[in-house]
């Protein structure tokens, strides 16, 4: 399939809902990822809305806060998700015995770790459920190299990776949460961000 991914982009990047329906119109295998940090309900809610059944899939660190697991399992709930999740080949406590608590992000080991508890689990992802498309809550104004990005861009494998609400802001995430009636999480941590204007480097190498 040829995609004009300039026309694309122009004529649906700043309307998520008819983009998402776009994306899973393709007739590929489709997923959508998601980390239930704040406004994650959005994607979720316009990816079901469209394919109820399609797969949603988490890489959960195991350093997520007691709220976001909360959250995780409402949202699953409400929105009947069909939820894969993708967890490091070590648990925490495993991790923890061995090697430590979480090192701080200027200690030298934090690559290593982020490969472990995010880079890792989300390439195993890739390979086993072998996506053609994938949908994601990335968002232009989260950090500077999100605002480089385009809604809809085909990465080196020949993925095609959607972004339906990267020009949304805030205000438009929160009117489409009130609008659903859908919950929403602000009790959220990344250890392999832990700044919230840092990259983890999941989206810069896919």
């Amino acid at each position: 399939m040829n995609l004009n991914i300039d026309a694309i982009n122009e004529q649906l990047g700043h309307d998520p809902q008819e983009l998402t329906r776009w994306a899973l119109s393709l007739d590929k295998r489709a997923i959508c990822t998601t980390n239930f940090r704040p406004f994650e309900a959005v994607i979720l809610h316009m990816a079901t809305q469209v394919q109820p059944d399609i797969p949603v899939v988490w890489m959960d660190s195991g350093y997520n806060t007691e709220a976001t697991y909360r959250f995780a399992d409402e949202v699953a709930r409400r929105l009947s998700l069909n939820l894969t999740i993708y967890h490091p080949r070590r648990s925490r406590a495993h991790r923890e015995a061995v090697d430590g608590p979480l090192p701080d992000i200027d200690d030298p080991r934090h690559a290593a770790f982020t490969e472990e508890v995010k880079l890792e689990p989300f390439a195993r992802a890739l390979r086993e459920m072998d996506p053609q498309v994938w949908l994601t809550a990335l968002r232009a104004e989260d950090t500077a190299e999100r605002s480089q990005m385009q809604p809809v861009s085909v990465n080196a494998a020949g993925l095609i990776k959607v972004a339906p609400v990267l020009h949304w802001t805030a205000k438009d995430m929160y009117q489409y949460l009130q609008r659903h009636d859908l919950p929403n999480n602000f009790d959220y941590f990344d250890p392999t961000k832990v700044e919230d204007k840092r990259e983890c480097g999941l989206h810069l190498q896919h």
